[in-house]
């Protein structure tokens, strides 16, 4: 090998004339080693290493170190870091030179290949390369859906337990890849939806909580909220173990043929924290080990202590200077190599926090990723709270921008449904693009992701099935996972063989799932929500890499004929009426409150009229009353009649009639707990 001193930029591991130069920043090291192995020439990962002390003198510009070493191979050599700095805990440093560390900016990671094997916990992560493979072919077809956020249905999954289970049909070798994704797309086409949200896709560590005794050690993560790098894709989901080149290869294979069916691909990103935990159990992988004190938020009145706001034990020092171009260089890597379409930013309050964690009113982070060239066609999505307390729904900082998981709507459209008194004004305000939390800082309805469910609490079958939260088999006792969960169990708690209670939460489930469709803003569902899975009351099931998590297709063609196909054509029906995703918010002229007493607090049933000239009035009514309501339903827009489309209370198949059947009468006798849409049609 022959070294000379490299550049400072790019940052990370990158192909000169001269060789592979090697980059990192550190800003309060004294030493820096760079170690690197070629795998033909070891047994096991990361054995006989090379190990290159660098020259702060020669091979350092400001905070960089830098080396570019000439003769090695243009793809496969792993490599990593040594640091060594001051021994200073309460100043923030936590150095220590007999750990190699994963690089920041490696674009790939090599470590464990298979998912979830306990004898591969102490596995290390090293950077790895290639430079040598052809550009991925994207084909001379390939285009972009850009699909308006107006006209959005996004369904929220995680690409391991989509397909991980026996029961998806799929040969051993591509269940819970990416590549299973691709085989599955005809699922997504047929349920209705035209982007996917998918849970963190980030090399990860599904094996944090087995490396010590604790309650949760045997938990596998399989929801992946523990990054340990930000630019290369979860090398685990790759098929048959196919490591790091594989899974960059297969993410692409499968964005690209999500697109070309017309579905957008949203990644759900962690950069609030990350896998290093707290200073009690320490894993350091990364960047604790490169400079702690500038990568993670320290409490310098408490003896250097990390400043905890994700919940996680760490919280990413995410407006300084270096880590903010971190996040960015990220963002663009996967806009430009893996052409997603977007990002939805975990505990995004966090990225809303100062250096000190003081909030900030115009974060320079949120301020960046909004005006970035290289980011302006992607959807942006806030989840606009943290761990700390700081809850930004309808204030979070946008520059026209930004979107928001709504948190109201959420709770707003559990509460109604399921009969809570004095909802009926906040139901209405939620259905109707939530005008109070966006429409008074100049954004759009669209602005509002709405949803009932999320991958974090209840799945909708659960909502409707349980009081309480039962999370005994996350080994905490009951103590994690929300106590606020606004769920009603219809009258027994759990499993029943009742037939009524049956039926009831079968209405339950509709009515949520068309309130969410009819709603004006961008409405966001679970996956496995289509069929009615169950995770028996979990609602924290983070850690379960069992079928509490997975997709259930054989559930899913047992119910294809009823709960299955209601949720399809509602998608369905909202793709063809766009009354019901406006791009303004409602005006007088738009929808007619068929409600004279806004105050009665004991009124559980709102009945309204969606008004458009050109495609036809939307009749709609919810009754969370608990016995009938005879509804005066109004004439219908001149040479038009109405159609009832959706009954909730009428058996499958007719709770959905795409083309309507005829509706003559003045008054509906909507049953209890259930809800109905008529279709003026000429």
């Amino acid at each position: 090998m022959k070294y000379s001193p490299g550049y400072a930029f790019p940052v990370g591991a990158s192909q000169t004339e001269g060789g592979i130069n090697f980059s990192i920043y550190s800003q309060n090291a004294s030493s820096v080693t760079l170690c690197f192995s070629i795998p033909e020439r070891s047994d096991e990962l990361g054995a006989g290493m090379i190990e290159v002390t660098l020259d702060p003198h020669k091979n350092k510009t400001g905070d960089i170190w830098h080396i570019c070493v000439e003769g090695l191979p243009r793809a496969g050599v792993l490599y990593g870091y040594r640091i060594s700095g001051p021994n200073d805990w309460e100043q923030g440093h936590r150095f220590d030179s007999s750990i190699i560390l994963l690089d920041p900016y490696a674009k790939l990671v090599a470590g464990r290949n298979l998912f979830g094997y306990a004898t591969e916990k102490m596995s290390r992560f090293l950077g790895t390369y290639d430079f040598s493979s052809l550009p991925f072919d994207w084909g001379d077809n390939y285009k972009l859906p850009n699909i308006a956020e107006a006209d959005l249905v996004i369904y929220e999954m995680n690409v391991r337990a989509f397909t991980a289970d026996e029961s998806s049909g799929l040969n051993e070798s591509i269940r819970g890849s990416y590549l299973g994704v691709i085989d599955k797309i005809p699922h997504l086409l047929e349920l209705g939806i035209n982007a996917v949200e998918l849970l963190p896709v980030f090399e990860f560590d599904e094996l944090e909580f087995q490396r010590f005794p604790n309650p949760r050690d045997h938990l596998i993560n399989t929801w992946g909220y523990s990054t340990m790098n930000f630019f290369a894709p979860m090398s685990r989901y790759a098929s048959a173990g196919g490591g790091p080149l594989a899974a960059s290869r297969e993410f692409k294979e499968m964005v690209k043929a999500l697109h070309d069916a017309g579905i957008e691909v949203i990644l759900d990103v962690v950069y609030n924290h990350t896998n290093e935990a707290d200073d009690a159990h320490p894993y350091t992988t990364s960047f604790r080990g490169i400079d702690n004190k500038v990568y993670y938020m320290v409490d310098f009145h408490n003896k250097g202590q990390l400043l905890n706001y994700s919940g996680c034990g760490n919280t990413l020092n995410c407006n300084h200077p270096v880590v903010m171009e971190l996040i960015l260089d990220s963002l663009k890597h996967w806009v430009q190599e893996y052409h997603v379409d977007g990002f939805r930013f975990d505990l995004a309050s966090v990225l809303c926090r100062g250096t000190d964690g003081a909030p900030l009113n115009a974060p320079p982070l949120i301020r960046a990723i909004a005006k970035d060239a290289a980011l302006s066609r992607c959807k942006i999505i806030a989840e606009p709270w943290d761990c700390g307390g700081l809850y930004l729904v309808g204030k979070f900082p946008n520059w026209d921008r930004w979107a928001e998981w709504n948190g109201k709507y959420r709770d707003d459209i559990r509460r109604f449904i399921k009969g809570d008194l004095g909802l009926k004004g906040a139901f209405a305000t939620r259905v109707s693009g939530s005008a109070d939390l966006y429409q008074v800082n100049k954004r759009k309805p669209y602005h509002s992701v709405n949803f009932v469910i999320a991958h974090d609490g209840f799945t909708l079958y659960d909502l409707v099935s349980y009081n309480f939260k039962h999370n005994n088999a996350n080994g905490e006792h009951g103590n994690d996972g929300s106590n606020d969960n606004f769920s009603w169990n219809c009258g027994v708690e759990g499993e029943t063989d009742d037939v009524n209670i049956h039926a009831l939460r079968s209405r339950q489930m509709k009515n949520f799932h068309m309130a969410l469709m009819i709603s004006q803003g961008t409405p966001m569902m679970l996956m496995g929500d289509e069929y009615g899975h169950t995770r028996n009351g979990n609602n924290n099931s983070y850690g379960h890499d069992t079928s509490i998590n997975h997709f259930q297709w054989g559930k899913l063609e047992a119910r294809r004929d009823d709960h299955y196909r209601f949720f399809s054509e509602m998608i369905k029906f909202r793709h063809k009426h766009p009354i019901l995703r406006r791009d303004r918010f409602l005006t007088k002229k738009d929808v007619t409150w068929h409600e004279d007493n806004w105050d009665n607090h004991e009124s559980k049933f709102l009945a309204f009229t969606l008004h458009d000239d050109k495609f036809g009035d939307i009749y709609l009514a919810f009754n969370a009353h608990d016995y009938f309501v005879k509804a005066l339903v109004p004439s219908p827009p001149h040479k038009r009649s109405w159609h009832r489309v959706v009954d909730t209370n009428v058996e499958s198949p007719n709770d959905f009639i795409p083309e309507g059947v005829l509706f003559t009468e003045t008054v509906y006798n909507v049953a209890p707990y259930s809800s109905i849409l008529l279709e003026a049609k000429p």
